[in-house]
C-alpha cells in the first residue's frame, strides 16, 4: 500500500498526482495563483527532488495497482514532520488516512519519535476535522511567508505517539 519514492518514474507520479489534487482541493480555498506558485515552488520534479536529497522522505499510496495519493516526511528535532499528505478525490473519506497515520507511527516509533507534527490550511476543514478525529490536537496559528507575495495561514498540529 505505502511505496517509498526512489525512482525518477516515482517522482513523475508524486508531480502528476499533486497537479491533479492541488488544482482541485486547495483552487476553492486559496485561489488558482497561489495554487499554481506552490505546485512550481513546492512539488515540481526539481522540488521533490531537491527534498528528497535533503533527507525528506515521499510515500505513493497505492490501492489495487493504482495511486491514490502520497505523503512526504522529514524529521525536525524530535518529532516527524508530516509535511504532505493528500488523496485524490475519489479516495478521500475512506480510511486511507488513517491507515497512513497508523504506518507514519510504527515509522515514527522505528526512528525514535515520540510524535508526528503537520501544518494544516486554517480553512480546510473537513482535513482538519480528520486530523482531530484520528488524534491530532490542534497547537495554534501558524503563518508562513512562502514568497511572491503568498502565505501559508495553518494550525500546527500534533499527535503523541
Amino acid at each position: 500500500m505505502f511505496v517509498e519514492v526512489t525512482t525518477e518514474e516515482h517522482i513523475t507520479t508524486v508531480v502528476s498526482l499533486a497537479g491533479e489534487i492541488w488544482t482541485e482541493h486547495y483552487t476553492p480555498i486559496i485561489g488558482k495563483a497561489q495554487v499554481e506558485y506552490m505546485l512550481d515552488r513546492f512539488q515540481s520534479k526539481e522540488a521533490v527532488t531537491g527534498q528528497l536529497r535533503s533527507g525528506c522522505r515521499y510515500f505513493l499510496i497505492e490501492e489495487e495497482n493504482c495511486c491514490i495519493g502520497y505523503f512526504a516526511v522529514q524529521p525536525k528535532g524530535d518529532e516527524l514532520f508530516l509535511s504532505k499528505i493528500y488523496f485524490t478525490a475519489p479516495m478521500r473519506c475512506k480510511g486511507y488516512g488513517r491507515k497512513a497515520v497508523q504506518f507514519l507511527e510504527s515509522l515514527a516509533k522505528e526512528c525514535g519519535f515520540r510524535k508526528i507534527t503537520l501544518t494544516v490550511n486554517k480553512n480546510n476543514a473537513d482535513s482538519i476535522k480528520a486530523y482531530e478525529k484520528i488524534g491530532f490536537k490542534n497547537l495554534g496559528s501558524v503563518i508562513q511567508d512562502i514568497g511572491g507575495g503568498f502565505v501559508m495561514d495553518d494550525y500546527r498540529m500534533e499527535k503523541t505517539i
